[in-house]
């Protein structure tokens, strides 16, 4: 049993998710986004690395860059940064390819490494999709920090994927209602590229999708 391709969400917004479920909830439910000078930076590294269907051969390691993934038990898809296959006898069969071959994702991210595991799920999220596309087993993945210019390896534990479960699992829960949730504001919110349309001191009285509907109303009427 799984979803249907027509209700997959997107993989990435776990990390939003996990960051901040309002804001996940703004961005992929009430269809609200601006730019900052974190997400633009982001953009931009991902730009070097996402270059869909770029494929690089480096003695026993294949390189496959922008690569799409899509789990039906999870019920989400998106686009993995970079898949490293990596000739092992226990791996599997890649088109094209002579051998067997062990995958590794390889996500990108701007900055450091963060204090909460937005990374690690969106990352845990990816390792789970290949498992079920290519059928097999996923141990282990990285996260590449572009302000420390090295890999953080990230053991893919039962852990991880127990939690990147419940999470998406809420995710789909809340995407089927509609629901924006109310949360507690903090310092993380100015970090946010949403803190100018999450409006907080307003969250108790409306959604921001009907304040800017009666905002848009009444500039168009004085």
């Amino acid at each position: 049993m799984g979803y249907n391709e027509d209700d997959f969400l997107l993989l990435s917004g776990i990390q939003h998710f996990e960051f901040c479920k309002r804001q996940w909830a703004l961005i992929h439910i009430e269809q609200q986004w601006e730019e900052n000078y974190l997400t633009i930076a982001g953009q931009n590294l991902h730009k070097k690395a996402d270059e869909p269907f770029i494929r690089e051969k480096r003695k026993e390691k294949l390189i496959i860059r922008g690569m799409p993934v899509k789990s039906h038990s999870l019920g989400i898809s998106g686009v993995c940064d970079v898949v490293e296959f990596i000739q092992d006898k226990n791996g599997v069969a890649i088109h094209g390819e002579d051998g067997l071959y062990l995958p590794i994702p390889i996500e990108y991210k701007h900055g450091k490494p963060k204090k909460n595991d937005a990374d690690v799920f969106q990352m845990v999220a990816q390792a789970m999709c290949l498992e079920e596309m290519l059928f097999c087993t996923i141990n282990v993945g990285f996260l590449f920090y572009n302000e420390i210019k090295r890999r953080t390896e990230i053991p893919i534990t039962l852990d991880l994927r127990e939690s990147v479960r419940k999470k998406i699992s809420e995710m789909h829960d809340l995407y089927s209602k509609r629901y924006t949730p109310k949360v507690k504001t903090g310092p993380h919110c100015e970090r946010c590229s949403l803190k100018d349309v999450c409006l907080p001191k307003l969250m108790n009285k409306e959604t921001v999708s009907s304040y800017l509907d009666r905002r848009l109303q009444f500039e168009e009427t004085t």
